[in-house]
């Protein structure tokens, strides 16, 4: 979009200066009577997921963030991207991960199967079992012999199971502990035709969409006149629950890294100091209803459907954690203990929200018809999985691949009730399992999901806060300057390694923090 000169005369720029408060004093009420009644495809209003989502999930699920076992995740950012040939890594201070020294992994996570189980594996040849079984995540107990060979025949039935992600080989050299607390997923810069390929992709090719139907606001398709999204909408509302499901999936996590990238956005650096906060004037470009031509609403009510869904899929894989066969082990007992009783309330509190997703109105229609389109909506996101690996930005690249590993472990949680049914209580199960990566990957995923809500109702109060400033007269503080148009950050493409910010429990204050980056990376 044009921003024209960066000067006026002084008329023009008191004129221009009027209208932004004008502007921002009317957006509050704008975005709240938008963004607000029951979602379409559910029966859950977006009321009732705030208040859920303040009081009883965000600061739980934010302390879980913050444990050993969470806070590490095993990943590979050197897999080469399978569709196109790569325009190189963003060569941005800011796209850079600092990976994990091996002296910071806790020996419970870092040792792999064979310290897992180390009560049992007393002998060469029960080491061997467990190290043959390293993809089975954290499960303490003193198992028998029946127990250790179901986990081996765990490992070789990966191939069956409904993974809806390819899955990083944790054993590769190539794989690394990130922790992600010291590489939060914020705005790091990365912009150009690379970023816009992997969005474009996406969404032009794994949505079940046809070329001949244009993405509003999409700035590659050509100009439509005055159709303004209505004939994507018409062709989206034509489409069956399954195919709406996985649209509005792809724009809710769209929407929610969106929301991270204007909560913690860099506005200036002096003397190699960053500093970060909110920035009112992006999230008016990304989400206004004038602004985007009806479109921030409607992306950001996809951000609460996205919630339910993963908030659904907690609620029905909590028997998986509650037997005693399973601990998240990181070797230290006392933690490990807490860190459990933490996960096991967060469950019982999901299990309590009245308003559930019904996934069984999903894949419900002729059993031939209904495999083969699970079997599709499967490889269509699977394969938004292996885009990820096509991110230049490290950082981008990271939390990309985090959040698509959590919603595909959502989506396979979802579709196993029958598994998760039939787990024995001290023993592993043939049926469902997940790997410790996908454990992490679900838990961070929903985390971003809860930041992301409470960051809306964060910038709700500071437009209120600004609306008050222009009736009495002053100025708001002003903002840094928005991203080109053409940047991985603009209104269709933000980045996917977007921001990590340390939302309080409180509304986030007007000021904004400095913080020196002391991993490099920070978005």
């Amino acid at each position: 979009m044009s921003r024209g000169p960066r000067r006026a005369g002084a008329g023009q720029g008191a004129a221009a200066a009027v209208q932004l408060l004008v502007t921002l004093s009317f957006l509050p009420s704008v975005v709240e009577a938008q963004v607000t009644g029951v979602l379409d495809d559910c029966l859950c209003d977006i009321d009732s997921i705030d208040n859920f989502n303040t009081f009883k999930i965000f600061p739980k699920i934010k302390k879980l963030q913050e444990r050993d076992y969470f806070r590490y995740y095993k990943v590979n950012l050197k897999r080469p991207c399978p569709f196109w040939a790569e325009d190189g890594h963003c060569s941005i201070k800011d796209c850079h991960v600092e990976p994990c020294p091996e002296s910071k992994i806790p020996v419970g996570i870092k040792a792999g199967s064979s310290n897992k189980y180390s009560k049992v594996a007393n002998s060469t040849k029960e080491l061997e079992d467990c190290e043959q079984a390293n993809k089975l995540g954290a499960i303490n107990s003193t198992l028998s012999n029946q127990s250790k060979e179901a986990f081996i025949d765990w490992a070789r039935y990966d191939d069956s199971q409904d993974h809806f992600c390819e899955l990083d080989d944790e054993r590769s050299p190539a794989a690394q502990y990130v922790d992600l607390l010291l590489n939060p997923e914020r705005y790091t810069g990365y912009k150009g035709p690379s970023a816009w390929r992997v969005w474009n992709s996406i969404y032009e090719e794994n949505c079940f969409k046809p070329r001949s139907v244009y993405r509003p606001l999409n700035p590659l398709a050509p100009s439509r006149g005055e159709d303004d999204g209505e004939s994507f909408y018409t062709w989206l509302e034509g489409l069956c629950l399954e195919k709406r499901v996985f649209y509005k999936l792809i724009s809710g996590l769209h929407a929610s890294i969106n929301l991270h990238l204007c909560a913690n956005y860099l506005l200036e650096e002096t003397w190699g100091k960053p500093s970060w906060g909110p920035n009112m004037k992006e999230f008016k470009r990304r989400f206004d209803p004038v602004e985007t031509k009806g479109e921030g609403p409607r992306r950001l009510k996809n951000l609460y459907f996205l919630y339910l869904i993963e908030l659904r899929a907690l609620s029905k894989v909590a028997p998986y954690f509650e037997r005693s066969i399973v601990d998240l082990y990181t070797g230290n007992v006392e933690e490990d203990a807490d860190t459990k009783t933490l996960l096991l309330n967060i469950f019982q509190d999901t299990r309590s929200f009245p308003m559930h997703f019904d996934e069984k109105s999903m894949f419900a229609g002729d059993k031939k018809g209904a495999k083969s389109l699970k079997e599709e909506f499967r490889l269509h996101f699977k394969n938004i999985s292996r885009i990820m690996d096509c991110v230049g930005c490290d950082k981008c690249r990271l939390w990309g691949k985090l959040q698509t590993q959590g919603l595909g472990t959502a989506l396979k949680i979802l579709f196993s009730e029958k598994e998760i049914q039939k787990l024995p209580e001290n023993s592993p199960s043939k049926g469902f399992q997940l790997t410790r990566q996908e454990i992490v990957a679900l838990l961070n995923a929903f985390g971003r999901l809860s930041t992301s809500i409470r960051e809306l109702q964060n910038f709700k109060v500071l437009l209120q806060h600004s609306r008050c400033h222009c009736k009495k007269g002053q100025l708001f503080p002003s903002t840094s300057a928005s991203p080109s148009a053409g940047s991985w950050g603009a209104a269709d493409s933000p980045a996917l390694g977007s921001l990590q910010p340390e939302v309080p429990a409180e509304p986030l204050a007007v000021h904004h923090s400095t913080q020196t980056a002391s991993v490099g990376s920070q978005k």
